[in-house]
């Protein structure tokens, strides 16, 4: 958020069909890979314009081993790689 309370304005920042993207699929299933090769796989929340991200309903894959960790916040120069689990809802 902004220092006036709202929301940072994404336009300014984002590609029109990304957004729309974004908009139409934020209850999807996905995997996000981050730095280190560690992988969290859950529902894609919200995210900003520094690509920080909101995921809930968090699981951290390890090999065989899988940690439910709930909801967390991402930064975003820690994503690597982010993938649609679901099929993706075309605009």
């Amino acid at each position: 958020m902004s220092r006036s309370g709202q929301p940072p304005d994404l336009k300014k920042y984002m590609d029109k069909q990304l957004q729309n993207f974004f908009s139409f699929n934020l209850k999807l299933l996905f995997s996000v890979k981050l730095n280190a090769n560690r992988v969290v796989v859950g529902t894609l929340r919200g995210f900003d314009q520094f690509m920080n991200l909101v995921i809930d309903n968090t699981v951290e894959v390890n090999g065989n081993e899988k940690n439910d960790i709930g909801m967390v916040v991402i930064r975003g120069n820690s994503v690597v790689m982010i993938e649609a689990l679901e099929p993706v809802a075309r605009t």
